[in-house]
C-alpha cells in the first residue's frame, strides 16, 4: 500500500494553503524543493521581498542544525537573493503554529472516511476549505534520498553566512545571501 505524508505552506497574512502530498520521506531537500515550488507560483506577487520569513517546527528533517536542510536554504537565498529568517516553534508549542491548525480542518474534513489510495487522500485536501478558501494541491512523485548531510567542514564554511540570534542560537536564523546582484529569474 502506497502512503503519502502531507507537507505544506501556510501564508496567514491571506489564508492560503499550499498542500503537497509526498509520496516519498520527507527529507530536507523535499521540504525545500517544496518551498522553491511555492516561490515559484507566488514570487511575482512578493517581488518586493527582501526577507522571507519561515515559521518552522523542529522538525528532523528541517531543524537549523541539519546541514543539508541549512545548505539548500542558503542555496535558495543565493538563487532568490533575499533573506532567509527561520522562526522555530519550541518544542510541545505546535498548538501556535497556525499550520497545525490547517491540518486539524483536513482532518475533519476526512472525518474518519477510509484513505486507502493517494488519490483519495488528494482529493479530500483539493475539497477543503480555510475561511472560505480551497488550498493549491500538488502530488509529489520524487524519491528522495535519505541521510544526505554536509561535512563538519563544509558546515563550518556555511555558518559564515547564517546569523544565529545569541542565547536562541538553534531558534531565530537568519541566511543571507553573499553578495547583492541582479536577479536571474
Amino acid at each position: 500500500m502506497a502512503t503519502v505524508t502531507p507537507v505544506g505552506i501556510f501564508l496567514p497574512s491571506s489564508d492560503e494553503i499550499f498542500f503537497y502530498g509526498v509520496v516519498s520521506k520527507v527529507t530536507s531537500d523535499c521540504l525545500v524543493d517544496r518551498l522553491v515550488d511555492w516561490w515559484e507560483t507566488v514570487k511575482e506577487r512578493f517581488s518586493q521581498i527582501t526577507t522571507l520569513v519561515i515559521n518552522l517546527d523542529n522538525g528532523p528533517e528541517n531543524h537549523s542544525r541539519r546541514t543539508q536542510f541549512m545548505q539548500r536554504l542558503l542555496d535558495f537565498a543565493q538563487r532568490y537573493q533575499m533573506t532567509i529568517r527561520l522562526a522555530y516553534y519550541p518544542p510541545y508549542h505546535s498548538k501556535y503554529n497556525p499550520v497545525e491548525r490547517c491540518w486539524g480542518i483536513l482532518e475533519q474534513h476526512w472525518n474518519g472516511s477510509l484513505l486507502d489510495t493517494i488519490d483519495t487522500v488528494m482529493q479530500y485536501a483539493r475539497t477543503m476549505t480555510w475561511k472560505g478558501k480551497s488550498p493549491v494541491v500538488a502530488l509529489v512523485t520524487t524519491i528522495y534520498q535519505t541521510g544526505v548531510k554536509l561535512t563538519k567542514e563544509a558546515m563550518g564554511a556555511m555558518e559564515s553566512q547564517i546569523q544565529r540570534l545569541p542565547s536562541l542560537e538553534k531558534w531565530f536564523v537568519d541566511i543571507k545571501c553573499s553578495s547583492p546582484t541582479i536577479r536571474d529569474d
